[in-house]
């Protein structure tokens, strides 16, 4: 699959009108909204994303708009919000779950990996599990060890499952349509980080919002992105940075800082992959760079690594580095450096161009 570039000449409209400028929070709801009106089967459910409109605020209207049968609240038990999920799923429903933090994900994983990943398969396809859990990850909030992990990874390696991080507001609503319409489980990371902004990744320096950006520019009606293709954020020779969510955003701003004429790729979707897109760019480059939030053992840039290397060995001018979080229970007041910021990511492109 090639890579797509949102153009900065004409911005995205589609058979309902012009786009507006919304947060990622809006393109969220916005997303939702499209297809509780779209679709009858669409429910959404999880712990205060009715009345209240989720934590967040991502549901907020949408309970008043389409009612208390299509939006509703859960008891707290996420084990429970994901076994009824898997059941809606299988009697047709395509309900969205929401999990409040990824970090409460995992009571449910037994019904995600034995249940929901495995339900097509094992029914020979008579019963699937069309469900799209929704969970902001990462940190930037200062939520500590329990608001504040990335277990992308875990979901990863779960065959059945989809995982899927966008990284602007265009995306995340095009995204989330179309997980919400496919018809596998699909896991929906959501980098509150990012939600009011785009990061550059300086703890003095505030988020910026998404005023004026093109990537900000959302259509009101239904559009899709598909799944599996990745996004080329900047073009350039000098290497490849493969980065998702959040970390897009800090990559690209270590660059235009350095002068680095990186081509920075955003994945957007992990589970599938678009390999052929990070082949074909590192076989230009010659150098990669890998930028994740996610503790480094084990972390989906392993997995890259390693993709990259037997794919493109022989094109390889320089190692395959990875800048990650570090293998730690997630610190509250040291979180600022526990991201992967500017000074190691700096550290890290000139390390590899100096190879």
């Amino acid at each position: 699959m090639s890579t797509e570039t949102l153009s900065a000449e004409a911005p995205a409209t589609d058979e309902t009108g012009e786009a507006r400028h919304m947060n990622m929070i809006e393109a969220i709801n916005s997303a939702l909204d499209v297809m509780l009106t779209r679709d009858s089967d669409v429910t959404l459910l999880g712990e205060d994303i009715g009345y209240f409109g989720g934590v967040f605020r991502c549901t907020a209207g949408l309970q008043e708009k389409h009612g208390k049968t299509r939006v509703f609240d859960t008891p707290i038990s996420e084990c429970g919000i994901i076994g009824v999920a898997v059941g809606m799923g299988a009697y047709g429903l395509r309900p969205v779950p929401e999990i409040q933090f990824a970090d409460y994900i995992y009571p449910g994983l037994d019904q995600l990996i034995s249940e929901a990943a495995r339900l097509r398969y094992r029914s020979a396809a008579e019963f699937i599990a069309p469900m799209t859990v929704r969970s902001p990850f990462g940190g930037g909030i200062f939520g500590g060890q329990t608001h504040s992990q990335s277990p992308e990874s875990i979901f990863t390696h779960v065959c059945g499952l989809k995982t899927v991080i966008p990284a602007t507001p265009y995306d995340a609503k095009g995204l989330l349509i179309s997980c919400i319409e496919d018809n596998d489980p699909v896991i929906f990371f959501e980098p509150k980080r990012i939600y009011n902004g785009p990061f550059d990744g300086y703890y003095d320096r505030p988020a910026k919002n998404w005023k004026g950006r093109e990537d900000a520019q959302v259509p009101d009606g239904y559009y899709k992105i598909p799944l599996g293709k990745a996004r080329t954020v900047t073009e350039g020779d000098a290497m490849t940075i493969l980065a998702y969510g959040t970390m897009v955003h800090v990559a690209e701003s270590v660059c235009r800082e350095k002068g680095v004429a990186a081509e920075i790729l955003d994945l957007r979707t992990l589970v599938p992959l678009d390999i052929e897109a990070i082949e074909a760019s590192v076989k230009r480059t010659g150098r990669c760079l890998i930028v994740h939030e996610a503790t480094r053992t084990s972390g989906f840039g392993a997995e890259l690594s390693a993709l990259v290397t037997e794919r493109c060995f022989y094109h390889l001018e320089a190692p395959v580095e990875r800048v990650t979080g570090f293998d730690t229970p997630y610190p509250h007041s040291l979180e600022w450096a526990y991201f992967p910021g500017p000074v190691r990511i700096g550290e890290a492109i000139d390390k590899i161009l100096s190879e």
